[in-house]
């Protein structure tokens, strides 16, 4: 047989041969691999240009063991994505590099932190807390010579470009790389370039005056030879330190007063009398953080309070929301109930919402002094709503129940549906009545559906933290504790202001609880799943 093709003028083409079939279906092939060839480099080209900037920004800031595992995975995605043999690799490669980052390093990272000081005041290296002490401390030296300077900036990093007034020779240096001579572009005596850095204008100077005032290079590798500082970008001055190191002793010494700070091992400085100069470093301390969680009385007793509503908020959660979900699908099978579309989409609107809006506007309505609950519904009653202690735990499960009984509702209605009418007719038969076929008939088989959605619920609901945060904060709050929780906190939103809010942060305190609530989550949820032989069913 042969075809024969209509050109665009409407005149027909000589008919083709098998041959020139077969060529223009092995043409198409190739244009087809070609293009997607394409696709693949120019993909491969945006995960490689990533990769080398990242390479350059550790490079910068000495993360060897980074930058080595950055280059290692950009080297084998490569040569994965340009084999040929390679295929299952090709598909797992982005799911298994996703893994990695955002769950197995983030625990990983987590429990690494609860094992340190991490937090305020102890947030570096050793030798970034001297040299921010040094840096702290510093005053203009009297007779200090004037230095030509220019402002440079890399990377969103700033550093200064210097020019000695003896000598004529430039160096640069940044907040943390001391001063180091370079070859620079010279324009009347002065250094005002640099190759791989951008010089800012006097005008981009005043817009970022700030950061430019914050900028202290030390002049030579001992912090304690001083610092350049320039106020206008023009001209620098030496200013020295009323701190003095010394390596040898491991001692920070207060010129001024005389007083010596020692390493006292825990990351800072101390004197004699127990003072210490902050900022400190990071050290590991071990099981430290945990220790302290479960044993000092400050932070014990408000751990254990919020602990205990933190069990009795999820399970009274998923207990009150599966029970009205169950309830409006069993009046659902009623086959007597009409309209049943336009019920159905009325019950899961607050389903639809999202939980952070809805939650926002039961806050206003709960409002003590003008909340539409009290000041309609109340007649003008000032009810304390959410900063009584009682109320306000009251008032976030009202809330989560509006918020969660949709979902059970079509959970159950779901699997309501998926039991076979023969079983209901059976019992019918056998003399049961409704309430009977549904307790020891319909449960039953409905349990087996819906237990892990419900397990699953109970691990939302340990941790949900939107509903706390945007309805009460956590208030009211504990009286006479050190860390800023409240009564209607759970363990998580606990975690985020030990961590996050006040004047001391502490990372360290915070991973400890994350580990533990990780732990108390992952044991319930196993004990559950091997109680109801939930997994072997489904399976």
């Amino acid at each position: 047989m042969t075809d024969t093709l209509t050109t665009p003028t409407g005149e027909k083409s000589p008919p083709q041969t098998r041959k020139q079939r077969s060529a223009t279906r092995i043409a198409d092939a190739a244009g087809g691999k070609t293009r997607w060839l394409l696709l693949k480099i120019a993909m491969l080209a945006i995960v490689d240009a990533v990769a080398v900037y990242a390479v350059f920004v550790l490079l910068l800031h000495n993360e060897w063991l980074v930058l080595s595992l950055v280059a290692a995975v950009t080297i084998l995605v490569n040569w994965i994505y340009f084999s040929r043999t390679k295929i299952p690799a090709k598909y797992l490669t982005p799911g298994i590099i996703l893994l990695i980052v955002f769950q197995i390093f983030t625990l990983s990272y987590t429990a690494y932190i609860g094992f340190t000081n991490y937090g305020t005041g102890h947030n570096g290296s050793k030798d970034q807390a001297v040299a921010s002490l040094m840096r702290s401390s510093l005053v203009r030296v009297d007779d200090s010579p004037t230095f030509d300077v220019a402002v440079v900036e890399r990377f969103n990093e700033l550093g200064l470009l210097v020019t000695d007034p003896t000598d004529g020779d430039v160096s640069l240096g940044t907040n943390t790389q001391p001063l180091e001579s370079v070859d620079a572009t010279m324009e009347g005596g002065k250094g005002v370039a640099v190759d791989g850095w951008t010089t800012l204008s006097f005008a981009e100077v005043l817009q970022r005056s700030t950061d430019v005032e914050q900028l202290a290079v030390a002049y030579t590798d001992d912090p304690n030879d001083g610092a350049i500082r320039t106020q206008d970008g023009q001209k620098g001055y030496l200013y020295t330190s009323t701190l003095e190191y010394d390596p040898v002793a491991d001692t920070m010494t207060d010129t001024t007063t005389g007083t010596v700070y020692v390493d006292n091992g825990e990351g800072a400085f101390t004197s004699a009398s127990g003072e210490q100069l902050l900022p400190g470093w990071q050290v590991f301390v071990g099981f430290d953080n945990f220790v302290r969680a479960l044993t000092d009385t400050e932070i014990r007793g408000p751990l254990v309070a919020v602990t205990a509503w933190t069990f009795v908020f999820a399970a009274l959660s998923v207990a009150t929301t599966f029970f009205l979900g169950l309830l409006l699908a069993l009046v659902f099978q009623s086959k007597r109930m009409r309209f049943k579309n336009g019920y159905r989409i009325m019950l899961i609107l607050p389903y639809a919402f999202p939980a952070f809006l809805s939650a926002l506007i039961w806050a206003g309505m709960m409002n003590k002094s003008f909340g539409f609950i009290n000041q309609v519904l109340f007649n003008g009653a000032e009810i304390p709503w959410l900063t009584d202690p009682v109320l306000a735990k009251f008032s976030i499960l009202l809330v989560n129940l509006w918020l969660g009984f949709p979902y059970m509702f079509l959970v159950c209605l779901g699997a309501l549906q998926g039991i076979p009418e023969e079983v209901n007719e059976a019992g019918v038969m056998d003399g049961a009545n409704p309430w009977q076929i549904f307790r020891r008939i319909k449960l039953p088989l409905l349990l087996v559906t819906v237990t892990p959605l419900l397990i699953a619920s109970f691990a939302f609901n340990f941790n949900n933290f939107n509903l706390i945060y945007m309805l009460t904060g956590g208030g009211p709050r504990f009286e006479d504790v050190s860390i800023p929780v409240g009564h209607t906190d759970l363990l998580i939103s606990m975690v985020y202001k030990v961590a996050f809010t006040g004047q001391n942060r502490d990372y360290g305190l915070a991973s400890a609880f994350t580990i533990l609530i990780f732990i108390v989550v992952a044991v319930i949820s196993i004990i559950s799943f091997r109680k109801t032989k939930a997994l072997e069913e489904l399976n």
